[in-house]
């Protein structure tokens, strides 16, 4: 009989002894009389085995099963008993009146009952129980954590935190207990003592006594269960866990440390690497520990400790000396898991310290060749980042052999290194986009195919030599592409690129190749870029062989492909209609779009009138395609930030808008402010990095209010501040009425960093109000109780002065994307100003850039000359003016010396009169 119809019959026999209904029938085996140990053992390995499988039992089947195991309580088998546990222990979150067992179940937990029994009853008992009973067995548990059987001990552990969430006050008690679990030194065994059976992790049994010898346990396994439950009930009290981690790690080598199990040291190191990420303020302290556990004993807690150095914010190359030369010393191990931990870390660690990484190059370039191709994988990726522009052929060279024998996440690694490597040397873009080109003709899924396409759009976008040879490369893949997401992606770039290129004639044939041969998605995108290559203008012959081609298209039987092709043609008879549908850069910001409609819809008495998109900002197509399809090449390129916020700003102004629309939405009292016209794209902070309270200010517009998000963050440990707010002082004549503050409740470093709302009622909507306030934060202050960690019942009122915070022009202006130079051409007959102002407080050309882009917030559309060195540029601006103050566009020639700064004459149209004087004024004052 062959192998395949073996497994196949195999197959069908575990599909009919395994059947849950066959089991359910053969239960009765539980009321036989006198019970078959080895016929209900294997019954309850079968109900097991489906459950873990994802089989579900209904109600009324588990607690049938349930209760029939339960009878066999009465047995003394002691294998059948653990397998018993087991049972009932995953039957218990589905059967009813489970708790009937809990008096069977605490028999086993006794202390004169037999070792092998107490550890499984443990781990049933927490299933079992009700929330509310658990100060019934408190007492139980207490024992059973600080038995000297380890295996007894981690039950009582484990259960504990299964515990934790439903009985914090119950579990917090055990607190002790826990401490003494760390510090004992266990000497039993962990498997239990020679007389009684084998006790597995999971509960699962042997016969006793059957040849099996105990082993003495050195591995102190209790204090990693230990470990984790003190952190668990501490975690809150940041201080209480860094005079743990103080404690524990025993002081700055590391060598008296209480824990001598290699997990649970692990797991400390990652509490130390947590503390210093919440409170910078330890970092040197955790620094000495970490450094310490470098020379530990064991290869495990010196790969965590330099993974978590290599890790730090902030970490210094000096810092890195000791945790590299760790790393270091692994890479010539024997041992691949040690290799490859080391690897990775270090490839991690290249992105952003590649000069400290590239001490181990030599040790790296031994591990291309490795026999695991996963440590080769990271190694070479690592070369790549660390390399310089001298040994680019040579590591391409070595990549091309083991390529073919890695998986695609593997291949994935590698290309985006390459990516990264490409646009650090474009001098070397030809053996890159060489190796490229070959690997997409390899066999791969979507994700490496992807990996490798974008790392050649990147190339097109940055590396204007290769964008030729790119695009090529690039059709002859689509002709065999068997997904349809990147041959669309490639069509839109070829109808991007494609009519730019010196021939663009022999991009025809790839395009319309696919009209003939792929799907209806894949068609109606060649229809798409097939007809940019006729709407160009620059050769009468190209347009009419288009035309021709897309006539052909009309017939196509796919309603998408017949409608963009007509579409098409009616703009070859039209030419002015290009400019809207095909040659317009600018797009509706999507995020923007859709929170405006949401709005519109909600509103009983906007949807009376026609949708306005007249204030929804634009980006570019580039933009809009890259949004949807991944995040900025160069964002992946770099190293990601890590910054902390309430509400993170994502890429866009508008995307920020629409976050803060839904965040406000939550606010009942903002219900009747309607739309929110425009937010601050970055929120301005209030205080210092270092001071104890962290508050940042970001200003919502709307179209008769203006509403103040106060972002506070409490740093210290042991206060807990009350109905926390913040009094706002306009000037006089600002012309806004504050209408209410919304305090935050309580504020702990828990749940920082808490929202305070303060609004103001805009006297004149119609007006622009500009105006400075003066900021004081105002709370209850009261200590938390270190045994109960509940804050005291009285506590003192405390204020803490603020930064001013302003309301300025940049509040009222959305970035939008637009033509610059067909739009600043259609405005000539509107609004408009030029005014020369001297900026002579500024150092450089780049410094006034930023300085103008920042004050204004607009889009900057470039311009001419680099803004870095030259001594003549010309900056373009772009946005729109909430309230009804339409487009403004801003173009400012500025010129720089020495002696006089940033001479700048400032020229602004705008569709608004008022909107045109808001600039110039912004810049003036």
């Amino acid at each position: 009989m062959s192998l395949a119809s073996k497994k196949d019959e195999e197959n069908g026999l575990s599909t009919y002894y395994n059947n849950k209904t066959t089991i359910i029938q053969e239960a009765r085996v539980f009321n036989d009389s006198p019970i078959s140990p080895r016929k209900c053992r294997a019954l309850l390995t079968r109900i097991v085995y489906l459950l873990y499988v994802g089989e579900t039992f209904g109600t009324q089947e588990a607690t049938t099963l349930f209760f029939g195991t339960t009878k066999l309580f009465q047995h003394k088998d002691s294998a059948l008993r653990q397998m018993v546990y087991l049972a009932i222990k995953e039957l218990a979150s589905t059967a009813e009146d489970v708790i009937m067992v809990t008096s069977s179940i605490m028999k086993d937990m006794q202390p004169n009952s037999e070792v092998i029994y107490r550890p499984n009853a443990i781990r049933a008992l927490c299933r079992i129980i009700d929330p509310s009973m658990a100060q019934g067995v408190e007492r139980f548990f207490k024992a059973a954590i600080v038995d000297k059987n380890p295996s007894i001990s981690s039950a009582a552990l484990v259960s504990a935190y299964h515990l934790f969430p439903a009985a914090k006050d119950v579990v917090k008690r055990w607190v002790n207990e826990a401490q003494e679990a760390v510090n004992a030194k266990s000497s039993s065994s962990f498997f239990g003592s020679p007389s009684n059976s084998y006790l597995g992790w999971g509960g699962s049994s042997a016969p006793a006594n059957n040849g099996y010898q105990p082993i003495a346990s050195t591995s102190n396994i209790t204090q990693y269960h230990a470990l984790g439950l003190l952190y668990f009930i501490r975690q809150q009290d940041r201080m209480a866990v860094t005079k743990m981690i103080q404690q524990l790690g025993g002081g700055k080598s590391g060598s008296g440390t209480t824990l001598k199990n290699p997990m649970a040291l692990c797991m400390l190191i990652r509490y130390a690497a947590k503390v210093i990420e919440e409170d910078p303020n330890v970092q040197r302290q955790m620094f000495d520990l970490m450094e310490g556990w470098l020379r530990h004993k064991s290869d495990m807690v010196n790969l965590e400790a330099a993974r978590a150095i290599c890790e730090m914010k902030g970490v210094t190359p000096a810092q890195l000396t000791r945790a590299i030369a760790v790393l270091q010393l692994f890479l010539s191990s024997p041992k691949s898991t040690l290799k490859f931990s080391a690897t990775r870390t270090l490839a991690t660690l290249a992105l952003t310290h590649p000069t400290s990484v590239a001490t181990c190059n030599m040790d790296l370039e031994n591990l291309i060749s490795d026999s695991n191709r996963s440590v080769a994988t990271y190694a070479i990726t690592t070369l790549l980042k660390t390399g310089n522009e001298a040994s680019v052929d040579r590591l391409m060279k070595q990549i091309t052999g083991f390529m073919s024998e890695i998986s695609d996440e593997f291949k994935v690694i590698i290309v985006d290194a390459i990516r990264s490597l490409c646009l650090k040397f474009p001098a070397k873009h030809a053996s890159m986009l060489s190796f490229l080109s070959g690997v997409l003709r390899d066999e791969g899924g979507y994700d490496f195919k992807r990996a490798v396409v974008e790392a050649i759009f990147d190339m097109i976008k940055f590396i204007g030599e290769c964008k030729e040879q790119a695009l090529s490369h690039l059709c002859e893949f689509i002709e065999d592409c068997e997904f349809t997401k990147l041959s669309v992606r490639i069509l839109h770039l070829l109808g991007m690129e494609g009519p730019k290129a010196p021939q663009p004639t022999k991009y025809i044939r790839y395009i319309y190749n696919r009209v003939v041969l792929e799907n209806a998605t894949v068609r109606a995108a060649a229809v798409a870029s097939l007809a940019k290559f006729g709407l160009n203008g620059l050769d009468e012959k190209l347009s009419n062989s288009v035309n021709v081609l897309l006539r052909r298209c009309l017939d196509d039987v796919d309603d998408e492909v017949r409608d963009r092709a007509a579409m098409y043609l009616k703009v070859y008879e039209e030419p002015p209609l290009a400019t809207t549908y095909v040659k317009e850069d600018a797009v509706f910001s999507l995020s923007a779009l859709e929170s405006q409609l949401v709005s519109y819809i909600s509103d009983p008495e906007a949807v009376e009138k026609p949708f306005d998109a007249s204030s929804i900002p634009k980006v570019s197509r580039e933009q809009a395609s890259r949004d949807v399809a991944r995040p900025s090449s160069l964002d992946t390129i770099g190293v990601p930030s890590t910054s902390k916020a309430v509400t993170p700003p994502p890429q866009t102004a508008a995307e920020t808008q629409s976050a803060y629309v839904q965040q406000l939405a939550d606010v009942p009292e903002f219900a009747s402010y309607g739309v929110v016209l425009s937010s601050s794209f970055k929120p301005s902070q209030l205080t210092e990095p270092e001071t104890e309270y962290q508050v940042s200010c970001v200003k919502h517009i709307f179209k008769e209010h203006i509403v103040f998000q106060f972002n506070v963050s409490n740093t210290i440990p042991d206060t807990v501040l009350e109905q926390v707010s913040v009094v706002m002082q306009p000037a006089a004549d600002a012309g806004l009425t504050e209408d209410f503050i919304i305090p935050y409740p309580s504020l702990s470093t828990a749940n920082s960093p808490g929202i305070i709302y303060v609004s103001f009622t805009r006297e004149n909507p119609g007006e622009y109000a500009m105006a400075s306030f003066q900021c004081l934060l105002k709370f209850v202050s009261k200590e938390v109780d270190p045994s109960t960690g509940e804050p005291e019942e009285e506590g003192y009122e405390d204020e803490y002065q603020l930064e001013e915070t302003e309301l300025a022009v940049a509040d009222y202006v959305i970035p939008s994307y637009v033509t610059f130079a067909s739009e600043w051409d259609r405005m000539r007959g509107g609004a408009s100003a030029t005014e020369t102002f001297s900026l002579s407080s500024m150092d450089s050309m780049k410094a006034a850039c930023d300085s103008i882009i920042e004050i204004l917030n607009m889009t900057p559309l470039g311009g001419t000359a680099d803004p870095q060195s030259a001594t003549v540029h010309t900056l373009q601006l772009s946005g729109m003016v909430v309230g009804g103050g339409g487009k403004v566009l801003v173009r400012c020639r500025m010129t720089f010396s020495k002696a006089q700064g940033v001479t700048l004459e400032l020229g602004v149209r705008a569709e608004q009169e008022q909107a045109c004087s808001l600039v110039v004024a912004a810049i003036g004052g």
